[in-house]
């Protein structure tokens, strides 16, 4: 799933290549994956690319006092061509889902696609990225001025649940998924079943300054990559989300997982669990 800095990434690079330019023509391939009718998507045509943002795991594309917002989901992408197919696409089984094609000679633009048989990906068109509800709910963001640590301490007061999913909370942080969750929290030296509302000062004051190195670290190395190299950079920086049965770069502990009924979180039990093996759920259940 493309998270925080995945999205910082191509959201600069569309910037660079968007800015000033008209959309020709907008294709929505996938009904399914409209989440919004009014504005429909062709009053995109016409209209100037007047730049593009960020808003957590949100694409903000804005187009002539609108705003394309896309959420990738888990297995959505963009995909950047310096000359488009001249055939308009056509509905199918295919992973496009959306094709806007810029004004011009060159026949610029970009797809939308999403592999895979769930389709969790949302277009929308709005006229205020508010108007999204995912948007409207999201907490502050991690690598913004109004992140402090004092900001960042009120969030935890009083959170009794795993620290795991406060940080993937999208309405107590901006962006963080479960890639970079493990990520943090193995940087932190922390495990992920630890209570939140448990974390000492010193620890609230580590994983703070975690957060944003990691997150920091990861957006740079993305930084003048082509669209399609970004999720192999991506893969290749994790240090331990994906690498179970992996020995940890730091200590060289073997990499453990806890499974879930959809998702799964890797971690060094030296590192983050004293040495201790946390319980896998999933696996418990079927030994019952």
């Amino acid at each position: 799933m493309p998270e925080l800095p995945e999205v910082e990434s191509l959201a600069r690079f569309l910037a660079d290549h968007l800015a000033g330019r008209a959309v020709e023509r907008v294709y929505p391939v996938a009904v399914h994956a409209l989440k919004t009718y009014d504005p429909p998507v062709t009053a995109l045509e016409g209209g100037a690319c007047e730049g593009v943002t960020r808003y957590g795991k949100f694409l903000d594309c804005q187009v002539g006092g609108l705003h394309l917002v896309l959420h990738l989901a888990r297995a959505g992408w963009v995909r950047w061509s310096d000359k488009l197919p001249a055939v308009p696409p056509r509905p199918g089984k295919g992973p496009l889902a959306l094709r806007v094609r810029l004004a011009g000679v060159d026949g610029a633009g970009f797809d939308v696609t999403e592999a895979g048989s769930q389709k969790h990906l949302a277009v929308y068109v709005v006229r205020d990225p508010r108007e999204v509800p995912g948007v409207a709910r999201l907490g502050p963001d991690p690598l913004s001025a109004d992140f402090t640590p004092a900001a960042f301490r009120a969030l935890l007061e009083g959170e009794r649940r795993q620290i795991k999913g406060v940080l993937r909370d999208q309405s107590v942080l901006a962006g963080i998924g479960n890639a970079y969750s493990d990520e943090i929290l193995h940087a932190a030296r922390m495990s992920p079943f630890k209570l939140a509302a448990k974390l000492s000062e010193e620890e609230v004051e580590r994983l703070y300054a975690v957060i944003g190195a990691t997150l920091q670290e990861a957006v740079e190395r993305s930084q003048g990559l082509a669209l399609k190299d970004l999720k192999a950079e991506k893969k290749s920086g994790l240090r331990v989300h994906g690498r179970k049965g992996e020995p940890c770069p730091v200590c060289g502990d073997t990499i453990r997982e806890v499974s879930f009924s959809d998702s799964a979180l890797q971690y060094c039990p030296t590192c983050q669990t004293g040495g201790k093996p946390l319980a896998d759920r999933r696996l418990s259940r079927l030994l019952k």
